[in-house]
């Protein structure tokens, strides 16, 4: 949190409080970007993987389905771009951005889209009409032809609900997300939501009742901890599995201003593990995904095609580890 201080120019209170969403701090929102941004970057390690010279100077446009503000609210989608645009800097692509899937902005020439975040098919039409050469981070879109790089989502909450298991937690809530394709027209199913009632109907041990949704963010987390605290008061589950990091600081939350101790009466396992999952109190054990490959494999993959003139679509799935910390025992 030093560094990160010294690098934006504010003070570590200042730090702290942003990387804990504490929305009474009055700060810029320039400020609260930088501050999410240069934790990011300071948390990555080197992608090593040796670059392939391409013949040309590749034109490529990062098409973000978050908005600039909502992307710090779930620094995973910030930190799969930041990746992404680190490794068009070592490859020497010429890379723009635009945000809440506004193609308008991008040029007529440009030589391949990298699509981030989750599109309906609409969306995805109109996107192959500026340019064939098209990758989408984050959703499968290889039924239809395209590139994707995608999380394993399967074997990580697996491995989740087996520590719990190994742990004697048999009886584990879920606080998953819920969420539409910004033209409104696809609903997103969380896949770590339908991987978790797989798992625990495998077990014999799903129950409805201790499944509770949000929206991803900080405080729908909160409000959904609350409810299930509300509804099951001294019969609260031991284990919570979270499917991000933002809700999991929102859950912890609630857990502490009722006094519930974490990891003492309830464990927390939270999902993606950014750099909020070790700024938070207790700091939560989290699935890592490496945000950076994912967004440097999109960039590899349209090398690929310039390269070795590939026209046959190509999933690329990325695996997980968990990181376990002081909010599970």
């Amino acid at each position: 949190m030093k560094d990160i201080a010294q690098t934006v120019g504010v003070s570590l209170a200042t730090v702290s409080r942003v990387l804990n969403y504490d929305r009474t701090l009055s700060v810029s929102e320039s400020t609260r970007k930088q501050i999410f941004e240069v934790a990011e970057r300071l948390n990555y390690s080197k992608f090593k993987r040796r670059p392939v010279p391409v013949t040309k100077e590749l034109k490529i446009a990062i098409v973000q389905w978050y908005s600039k503000t909502k992307e710090l609210d779930d620094l995973y989608y910030m930190s799969i771009r930041l990746g992404l645009e680190k490794r068009c800097e070592e490859r020497h692509f010429l890379a723009t951005r635009t945000f809440h899937s506004d193609l308008s902005s991008i040029d007529a020439d440009v030589d391949a889209i990298i699509a981030i975040g989750k599109f309906s098919a609409q969306q995805v039409t109109a996107m192959a009409q500026l340019t064939p050469n098209l990758v989408f981070v984050d959703q499968d879109q290889l039924a239809e032809g395209y590139d994707s790089v995608v999380t394993d989502f399967d074997i990580a909450v697996k491995q989740v609900i087996d520590g719990f298991w190994a742990a004697g937690q048999r009886r584990i809530g879920l606080l998953y997300g819920t969420e539409w394709t910004t033209d409104e027209k696809l609903a997103v199913i969380d896949p770590r939501y339908l991987a978790f009632k797989h798992e625990m109907e495998d077990h014999g041990a799903f129950d409805p009742a201790l499944v509770f949704s949000g929206d991803y963010t900080n405080q729908s987390g909160y409000e959904a901890m609350m409810t299930a605290i509300k509804q099951f008061g001294s019969d609260l589950p031991a284990a919570f599995f979270v499917t991000n990091d933002p809700m999991a600081a929102g859950a912890l939350k609630a857990l502490h201003e009722q006094g519930i101790a974490v990891p003492q009466r309830v464990s927390v396992m939270s999902f993606n593990d950014t750099t909020i999952a070790k700024f938070v109190f207790p700091e939560l054990s989290s699935v890592h995904v490496d945000t950076e490959l994912l967004g440097s494999a999109a960039v590899d993959l349209v090398a690929d095609r310039y390269n070795n003139g590939r026209t046959t679509p190509q999933r690329m799935t990325i695996g997980t580890k968990i990181v376990k910390r002081d909010s599970t025992k």
